[in-house]
């Protein structure tokens, strides 16, 4: 008689126990973590090198960590912002998962850090499933990428605690139907925020680090449906 084993769901265990770990690692060193999803080009990286240049003069220690497939080119980006960053390049892996976090972490994250942000792979399929430790979990979506995109990705947008409509000031000529994606948003993930952004135009400047600043003070995040539903 043969015995099938799931390997995902295997996988996904070892992953939610590391993610538990790091957690509570981190916590104890008081720092937060925020975990960043989107598809490539939806303008993660230039809202965070803002984010991150905001932390920064608003005297918050903060770092970031940033996963592609190849090149260094978003860490250089962020660097700017003159905070602490660190690429990761995941030789072909989709997403980053709770134990390569911390092991990349190690012996680099500064021990004052408040706030650290990670940037993962530019994927909306692979890393929704995998909880990195963090207390803060954003999902990005640009105008261009159309209103449909949560229900086509309905894991990555209904585990969002934390929804940013990215390149804003491009919604008109991108035709984006505002109240259509937030309808879909809202079918898949009921009662999270949908904040509208845009680096050009500096709107929802700050958002993110407020965000941020929240959870790691202890307030209660959105606590989404299907998260719920899996525990």
């Amino acid at each position: 008689m043969c015995r099938t084993v799931d390997l995902r769901q295997a996988v996904l265990a070892k992953n939610t126990m590391a993610a538990r770990i790091l957690r509570t690692e981190l916590s104890a060193r008081g720092t937060t973590v925020v975990n960043l999803l989107s598809s490539p080009g939806s303008g993660k990286t230039a809202l965070l090198e803002r984010e991150l240049l905001l932390a920064r003069e608003r005297g918050i220690t903060t770092a970031a960590l940033t996963a592609d497939l190849a090149t260094e080119n978003d860490a250089i980006r962020l660097a700017r912002s003159g905070v602490p960053v660190k690429q990761v390049l995941t030789d072909g892996l989709c997403h980053l998962e709770a134990d390569m976090l911390a092991g990349h972490l190690h012996d680099w994250l500064p021990e004052n850090t408040r706030l650290l942000f990670v940037e993962n792979v530019g994927n909306l399929v692979c890393p929704a499933s995998y909880d990195l430790g963090e207390s803060l979990r954003v999902v990005l979506a640009s105008v261009t990428e159309g209103e449909d995109k949560p229900l086509k990705y309905p894991t990555s947008f209904g585990l969002a605690q934390l929804v940013l409509v990215t390149k804003s000031d491009l919604a008109g000529p991108a035709e984006f139907d505002e109240a259509a994606f937030r309808a879909h948003v809202e079918r898949v993930n009921p009662g999270v925020d949908v904040v509208l952004t845009s680096v050009r135009t500096g709107e929802g400047a700050g958002v993110l680090v407020d965000r941020a600043l929240s959870a790691a003070e202890g307030d209660a995040v959105h606590a989404p449906v299907m998260a719920r539903a899996q525990a």
